[in-house]
């Protein structure tokens, strides 16, 4: 029987081994029989998504059709769509929650489905244990489903970019941008962001530049990820001069990708300290700062210059939306490309976070790193990186008791403090730590390292490496 469990942001399988139509329909049921019982809404709709991979429509009806046997109202949208766009629609139309056929920047042999509750953020734990309690009920008792022909199913469908450009106009200063009379470099990865991030800039009067806005599968060999590697091609043309800046999204734009006027990729904890600083100083908002455990703590310097509180949360967008939900939080996000701002979905928005970006450089008439030098005068520089270490399963738990032992030192660095909000997380003196994760997608542990210094850092690496194996 397939062991359908969801991760941090769904469930995720290789098509055809553990990610089926049978499989899908299945753990469609167990969503459904929780939204029966779920006190959170009247509604019986339930906004159906799904990004540019193999078979995602397909998918998306085989779900939708299964709802639609229990007496609910699938409503799909009329093409691939991002993640964040899924979310707003769920909130714009008072859904019971929403399912999206997305594996985001997982290769293309994956395929993922993304259960988001009726408030648009990804599913709490809670949720999903219930869910998967109600899938195991199933197999239990052999449930089974008489389907179409798949593909065969229709449903009704919608668009639901008017509402969704509608509510990024609330947010982003698009006359600022228009002002800026910005050439920007544009990489859609083949994924859902086309038609979305670069009409957005169009109309804000941009010259646009667009890489693999084409649909492909396969996304040209490579995963949709827009980090340094899925950023190339943008940086080339922004070094030759042909852009000023370069901006990216992943595969279902849930994830950006940012590279400034010198043709250096910016990181994502770069980018949340940059979005904290332009929205409390350009735009004047209040309210507080979230991010992960394993998120840069440049985002708390930039914080503590700007007197804005900050929050910790485990890895995973469904706990920094949680937090955004029950009170005033000026920008949330994550060190592995998530970012979302008050007043919006408590989903993570590339789309967002790359026009906000546009709206900073425009607004201050500088390059981000020339920001970022500037903000460093006053809060030090930070050497942050993260190492992806493959384990094999029989011994993973070795390794992961090891690490959560409780170490007096890392290398020759003393702990001062040892934190399991998440993984381990070990606070060293001077303001720097290491972290380890075990990923909740991928057969890895993740290992997250920040110092004050390059040879601090150095030396953290080789520690890091050794204790890794």
């Amino acid at each position: 029987m397939a062991n359908i469990k969801f991760g941090t942001s769904g469930w995720r399988g290789l098509i055809a081994r553990d990610f089926t139509f049978e499989n899908v329909r299945l753990a469609t049921q167990g969503i459904a029989e929780y939204l029966i019982e779920a006190p959170s809404s009247k509604s019986k709709t339930v906004i159906m998504g799904y990004d540019t991979r193999f078979l995602g429509r397909e998918f998306s009806l085989a779900a939708a059709e299964v709802l639609a046997a229990v007496g609910f109202q699938p409503l799909l949208t009329d093409r691939d769509a991002p993640t964040p766009v899924i979310a707003h629609t769920i909130r714009k139309r008072k859904a019971i929650g929403g399912i999206n056929m997305t594996a985001s920047h997982n290769p293309a042999e994956y395929q993922g489905l993304k259960f988001s509750t009726s408030n648009g953020a990804p599913s709490q734990p809670e949720v999903t244990r219930q869910v998967e309690a109600n899938i195991a009920r199933l197999q239990q008792e052999n449930w089974s489903f008489k389907s179409a022909v798949i593909g065969t199913y229709t449903c009704k469908t919608f668009d639901p970019r008017p509402d969704y450009f509608k509510q990024i106009k609330k947010l982003i200063d698009f006359d600022a941008i228009r002002k800026g009379r910005m050439k920007i470099a544009v990489e859609l990865m083949y994924g859902t962001g086309r038609g979305y991030l670069d009409t957005l800039l169009e109309e804000a009067g941009a010259k646009v530049t667009l890489f693999h806005n084409e649909l492909n599968p396969l996304f040209g060999g490579h995963h949709p990820e827009p980090n340094a590697e899925g950023m190339a091609a943008v940086s080339a043309l922004v070094r030759s001069g042909k852009a000023q800046l370069g901006l990216g999204l992943d595969g279902d734009a849930d994830r950006f990708g940012i590279v400034d006027k010198d043709g250096t990729w910016l990181t994502p904890n770069q980018i949340l300290a940059l979005a904290l600083y332009h929205l409390k100083k350009n735009r004047g908002w209040t309210g507080a700062v979230v991010r992960t455990v394993p998120t840069s703590h440049q985002v708390d310097s930039v914080a503590n210059l700007l007197g804005v509180k900050v929050h910790e949360t485990p890895v995973g967008f469904k706990y920094i939306g949680a937090l955004m939900e029950s009170e005033p939080i000026i920008v949330g996000g994550e060190e592995s490309g998530g970012l979302s701002v008050k007043g919006h979905v408590p989903e993570k928005d590339g789309i967002l976070a790359c026009l906000l970006m546009a709206e900073l450089v425009a607004t201050e008439g500088k390059p981000l790193g020339r920001i970022l030098k500037e903000l460093e005068k006053q809060t030090g520089p930070f050497f942050t990186d993260r190492i992806n270490v493959a384990i094999r399963p029989e011994t993973k738990d070795a390794l992961l008791a090891k690490l959560g032992s409780g170490l007096a030192k890392i290398g020759s660095f003393p702990v001062e403090k040892f934190i399991t909000t998440d993984g381990y997380k070990y606070l060293l003196p001077g303001n720097e730590w290491v972290a380890f994760r075990a990923s909740g997608t991928e057969p890895l542990v993740r290992c997250y390292i920040e110092a004050k210094s390059g040879a601090h850092f150095k030396k953290l690496r080789q520690a890091c490496t050794a204790l890794l194996g």
